[in-house]
């Protein structure tokens, strides 16, 4: 086999892994067998044993049947995946009768982890009898699957792509079997991923590694895989939330993962007492926390803690408590008020407390002097100075403080910065953390880039200077609150944002930027003004340049507001709508006009682009502008290539004083336009060199040829592909930038280049060009323009014929063979059974061709005699009248050279109308199978078994 061969290559040392770390490997055969067929998923006897086992005098063997139903019975929907995992977290209970009382009980035992069954099989057949559907490897504990892994070969260039479509169609086809199983593994060797099921944009998809391991395929699998690694991903990194009504599924990311761990070790030391948990914006700090605080409440060497969880802002409050609930932390107290918070520690309350930083205002010393209290700060550097810090600490004198943050404060005009406060125990000042680059590295946040607007839109540089970026009380400023009253003294500054002038013109500007350079992504944008008056007022402004559904303005509601802030007033229901409607991609409205609100805490992946008019610095910045940082990936698979900033204040001008900070931490991560410029020309220049040299003074054909020609090779394609992606995410950033209009032409080949050379594979290009590429290559004509696909040939008697009289060069015709044989047999597999084993043939012709195994003539001469056998099996199955299913019998065993093939093959099609549902009926298929045996050992066939494999291989590939 050679290197590349996902089976020998991916697959099988997968599963070697696996049995090395643990895991009992059982042949697809044998599981089938014990899981009562095609159409069941758990493995019966293990089940019934293991429940038994870990539930005695609770659970007997009639009540493990009515447990093995429930569980099978889960609806096909996320909805019912939830369930599946409660069932897994002992969170779902049976009626014992004895006690008169409903009971939890355990399908896994968490305690002693070598108690459990772990199996893995490969070929994992199911079908729910409309479907059938093969996941390459599965894993069961306790007989449950919870672990589907879809491994591809080395040598596919869109291996995880794949991999992910795959999963995504086992959602669609068997929702059933995906209701159950709550991990996926997708890899093709060189990349390893996982995520969580029923959570499939690509964005979900995390890179697997831990830093204390080697990254080879061996300690990457046997790091992720290993049976106690599993266990606590299923039961302590899985977590479902509900956010404005609509249920998700969230898996723990590596660096999540750590922190979890380093947090509960500290929490274990008692020589030790603070600790920071420094992790950049947008990298999911709050599921962070949720998850520590259910482990600390949840882990008996704490000895029923109380944890305090404080939050410094009412919807970050309602945020966190929506997700607790939801989590299944059921015991939690939100504090109300000052006076409550002091009740509930003073009467010593265990479980998990919800608090805002300012309700420790004026708390007495020593409240409560256990020790067993961790109080868990969210947005650390807003509480790390002041009389709060010092109440906060005073009142719990005993506990331990684990501090979160994004941005920590060290040098700033407050004094104590959050390294003095919480890092004091750590060398270098954090437990742990995980930085801009590390996140943008594992594509857990987008690039950030900026512009600066022209000169005329933004404020006088001095003024900004003299009332915000020079004074002393604006450093380090870590709070909306503190930075709106820091602004409230800059008169001068306030008035120049809010000239009625220049916000008109800035309303101008946005909607033709929008319209422009956003729009067309798909994306959507805020729009941050300096004040409340100041977003009603560009909502006023924009209408003029946009249709008024397109803006939104949510603002917070003042008691006094005069008529015309007030008309902007939103009910929570109302603003719980347009946040909803805002992150959904087709929905209204396209901008949200904000100063304060949604600045912090609010998540909307669709958001690309913030227009800021609004001065800000430090942590302030850093939070707001991360809100363009997250991820996304719109239905037709295009991903956001990053973050943008325009800025119409100036902030950006001075970047290093507005992010004063004594890490390195930001540096490189939020770019200027300019770079991307830079990096664009570079990168046409280069193409100049090295792509479009090779069709230079050719045209159409004669440049395809010689395209295909010099791109046979896997390799030097796939050394394309990246590089045109990163060339169209540039393009897509910055067109219709007068700066690339020189290069238009030239880019404009690349694109058709690019459009070439996937048409030879089975590639939906309308997902691989990103919208404003496909819109150039569809408006720019060019005579002498690359020919932008492969033709494909209709598959008739006449195909040779129409191929003679084709002028194309031969390359070009070797490539729209294959594509016309691999389209063809797609289409008519379902029908025609035998034609995949045409189609693997082309395959293997086409891999040869492109490791230059055989030249040109060669490989066409090959691809005619395929077609000539594609339309003799086609001519001969007419002749003899035979349905699909035994006409592939006997084509199979004709090229086997079996005496009587048509005889069998007859035998079989009385066979194959006796079981009609042989394909998802276990006991069918096996009667099938007999039948096979026994017409191929009156028919003198040698090997058997191989032979039938075969056949039903052959078969069963042809309903997938």
């Amino acid at each position: 086999m050679p290197l590349g061969g996902e089976k020998a290559t991916v697959q099988n040392p997968f599963i070697r892994y696996a049995t090395e770390t643990g895991w009992q490997y059982v042949a697809p055969s044998d599981l089938e067998l014990r899981r009562g067929g095609v159409g069941g998923l758990v493995v019966r006897d293990v089940f019934i044993s293991q429940l038994q086992k870990l539930n005695p005098g609770v659970v007997d063997h009639l009540r493990a049947e009515e447990v093995l139903k429930r569980l099978e019975r889960v609806p096909p929907t996320i909805e019912g995946n939830l369930q599946a995992w409660e069932y897994l977290k002992g969170l779902r209970s049976v009626y014992v009768e004895t006690e008169k009382r409903e009971r939890n009980i355990r399908l896994l035992d968490l305690g002693n982890w070598r108690a459990n069954v772990f199996q893995v099989s490969d070929e994992f057949t199911y079908t729910n009898g409309t479907c059938t559907i093969r996941a390459d490897i599965v894993f069961l504990i306790n007989g449950i699957p919870v672990l589907v892994v879809e491994t591809k070969s080395t040598s596919e260039i869109e291996g995880i792509a794949k991999a992910l479509d795959q999963l995504r169609r086992y959602h669609q086809q068997a929702p059933e079997f995906m209701a159950l199983l709550q991990v996926c593994n997708l890899t093709h060797l060189v990349r390893f991923y996982y995520g969580a099921t029923w959570s499939l944009s690509r964005k979900n998809l995390f890179n697997w590694r831990d830093e204390n391991q080697s990254q080879d395929f061996e300690s990457l699998v046997k790091n992720f895989i290993h049976p106690q690694r599993v266990l606590r991903v299923l039961t302590d990194f899985i977590m479902f939330t509900r956010k404005d009504d609509v249920l998700s599924k969230v898996i723990l990311r590596p660096h999540q993962m750590r922190a979890v761990g380093r947090v509960l070790n500290r929490a274990a030391d008692p020589a030790k007492k603070r600790g920071l948990v420094w992790h950049t914006q947008g990298s999911g700090k709050t599921y962070t926390m949720i998850t520590i605080a259910k482990k600390l409440i949840e882990d008996p060497r704490f000895n029923n803690p109380t944890v305090l969880m404080l939050v410094d802002r009412n919807e970050l409050e309602q945020q966190l408590f929506n997700n607790l609930s939801a989590c299944g932390l059921g015991a939690v107290e939100v504090a109300r008020s000052k006076n409550h918070l002091r009740e509930l520690l003073a009467s010593d309350r265990r479980g998990l407390i919800v608090s805002m930083i300012h309700k420790f205002d004026d708390m007495p010393a020593d409240l409560n002097l256990r020790s067993n209290i961790f109080v868990l700060v969210d947005e650390a550097h807003r509480t790390t100075g002041g009389d709060l810090g010092n109440y906060l600490m005073g009142a719990l004198p005993n506990a331990t403080y684990i501090g979160f943050t994004g941005t920590p404060i060290d040098r700033t005009a407050h004094g104590k910065g959050t390294f003095k406060v919480f890092g004091c125990e750590d060398p270098h000042g954090y437990l742990d953390k995980y930085s801009i680059a590390e996140s943008i590295e594992d594509r857990t946040t987008v690039p950030l880039h900026y512009a600066l607007a022209p000169n005329d839109l933004r404020v006088d540089r001095e003024t900004l200077e003299e009332e915000f970026l020079n004074l002393a009380a604006a450093e380090g400023v870590s709070d909306v609150e503190e930075l709106n009253k820091v602004l409230e003294k800059a008169v001068t500054l306030k008035n120049m944002l809010k000239n009625r002038e220049r916000m008109d013109r800035i309303a101008a500007y946005v909607a033709r930027h929008y319209r422009e350079y956003v729009e067309p992504l798909g994306y959507k944008a805020f729009l941050v003004g300096v004040d409340r008056e100041a977003c009603v007022l560009y909502k006023e402004a924009l209408d003029e340049y946009l249709p008024p559904e397109y803006s939104s303005v949510v603002i917070s509601r003042g008691h006094n507001d005069e008529a015309h802030l007030a008309r902007y007033h939103l009910s929570d229901d109302e603003e719980k709508k347009i946040r909803k409607a805002f992150a959904d991609p087709e929905s209204l409205p396209k901008i949200l006009i904000v100063t304060e609100k949604l600045l912090t805490g609010y998540d909307a992946p669709v958001l690309y682009c913030m227009y800021l008019d609004k001065p800000m610095r430090d942590h302030v910045l850093l939070q707001a502008i991360a809100r363009v940082n997250r991820p996304y990936e719109d239905k037709d698979g295009h991903q956001k290539p990053a973050g943008f900033v325009l800025d119409f204040v100036g902030i950006f001008e001075n970047l290093e004083k507005a992010l004063a900070f004594d890490s390195r931490d930001v540096e490189g991560t939020i770019q200027h336009l300019d770079l991307l410029k830079e990096r664009f020309a570079e990168m046409m220049a280069k193409a100049k060199r090295d792509y479009l040299s090779i069709i230079e003074n050719y045209s159409y054909d004669k440049a395809a040829d010689k395209a295909l020609e010099h791109f046979r090779g896997q390799e030097a394609k796939q050394e394309y592909y990246w590089f045109f992606k990163e060339l169209a995410n540039l393009y897509e950033i910055l067109s219709p930038d007068p700066f690339l209009r020189e290069y238009l032409d030239d880019y404009d080949q690349l694109a058709r280049l690019y459009r070439l050379l996937r048409s030879t594979e089975t590639v939906p290009l309308d997902k691989e060009l990103m919208r404003k590429t496909a819109r150039l290559v569809q408006e720019h004509t060019l005579p002498g323009a690359i020919k932008d696909g492969v033709d494909i040939y209709e598959i008739t008697e006449h195909t040779l014929e129409k191929l003679a009289e084709d002028t194309a060069p031969y390359t070009v015709k070797v490539f729209n063979l294959l594509k016309s044989i691999t389209e063809a047999v797609a289409e008519r597999a379902k029908q025609a059974p035998y034609l995949l084993s045409i189609g693997e043939m082309a395959e293997r012709i086409a891999q040869a061709y492109q490791e230059r195994q055989l030249n040109t003539q060669e490989a066409l001469k090959r691809l005619q005699e395929l077609i000539d056998e594609f339309m003799a099996a086609e001519k001969e199955r007419a002749e003899k009248r035979m349905a699909p299913e035994p006409y592939a019998v006997y084509w199979l065993l004709k090229r086997q050279k079996v005496n009587g093939a048509e005889r069998v093959a007859r035998n079989m099609a009385r066979a194959f109308e006796r079981y009609p549902y042989w394909q998802s009926s276990e006991t069918q298929e096996r009667q099938i199978r007999l039948e096979l045996y026994k017409n191929l050992k009156a028919a003198a066939v040698k090997e058997i078994k191989n032979l039938v494999d075969q056949i039903l291989s052959l078969l069963k590939g042809a309903g997938r």
